[in-house]
């Protein structure tokens, strides 16, 4: 899909992160709550790419455990909210992903659970728009976001139109961020970009949402990381034989020079 080259943008100063709203904590436990439901996912994309985002947040903070990701995870932030899930009355639930960062990222959790977590709210919250609920991430969740959880930023990726979008708060409101050259945005939560990648992923040819660093360099996966670890040492191998067979039609032995 061609796109279209905007000018490159200065990245202004950092403001200071807007703070999370703190929640007076009640007196419901885990197992007063519920964490699943019987709504499938929208599709095998869906399900794949949020698996994809966890993936390669996780190797972006690899050797961290500072920081908690979930995703399709219920978050519960007030107790009208858990009592309305209990009697299957439409709430919000929960976004396709999420991270709070400064938390124990070794904990079990079944869910978020504002009151059982200090009262934090997410850092960062990822949509994975569909024709049912585009409305619902576009228009209601932005403000839900932005008002009450006070979330630093919010990012959606619509696949049927190819649309990625990202929003900072300022002073109470999303204000969008603005793409790079490569239609990449910035986010200060992960301190990395957040781009349109085409390529295989668990055998699936689609357009996935990945990370890049700052200086271009995509975030790789497991996979990915392990296939370059190997193209190394396949390079360093090919490198050492032709400087072997160099030495030899010298009339040097390289074995002699390990000795």
């Amino acid at each position: 899909m061609a796109t279209t080259t905007k000018p490159r943008k200065t990245r202004k100063k950092e403001e200071p992160e807007e703070p999370a709203v703190a929640y007076v904590p009640t007196c419901l436990t885990e197992d007063d709550l519920i964490f699943d439901e019987d709504e499938p996912l929208e599709s095998d994309w869906h399900y794949t790419q949020i698996g994809l985002l966890k993936e390669v947040i996780a190797q972006h903070f690899k050797g961290r455990t500072d920081y908690f990701c979930g995703g399709n995870m219920f978050i519960y932030f007030t107790e009208e909210q858990a009592y309305a899930v209990h009697q299957n009355r439409p709430t919000y639930k929960g976004p396709d992903l999420f991270l709070v960062k400064g938390v124990d990222g070794t904990k079990r959790r079944k869910g978020w659970v504002l009151w059982l977590e200090g009262g934090r709210y997410p850092d960062l919250i990822f949509e994975l728009i569909s024709p049912s609920i585009a409305r619902k991430d576009r228009e209601d969740n932005l403000q839900l976001y932005a008002q009450l959880f006070r979330t630093p930023e919010y990012f959606w990726y619509d696949p049927d139109k190819d649309e990625l979008k990202g929003f900072r708060l300022k002073e109470g409101v999303y204000e969008p961020i603005e793409p790079n050259e490569q239609g990449w945005l910035w986010s200060r939560q992960l301190g990395a970009y957040v781009g349109v990648w085409d390529g295989m992923y668990y055998n699936r040819p689609y357009r996935w949402v990945r990370l890049y660093r700052e200086d271009g360099t995509i975030v790789p996966t497991v996979a990915e990381e392990a296939e370059q670890e190997r193209l190394r040492a396949e390079q360093e191998r090919q490198r050492a034989e032709r400087l072997a067979q160099r030495l030899r039609e010298l009339g040097i032995d390289p074995e002699t020079l390990s000795e």
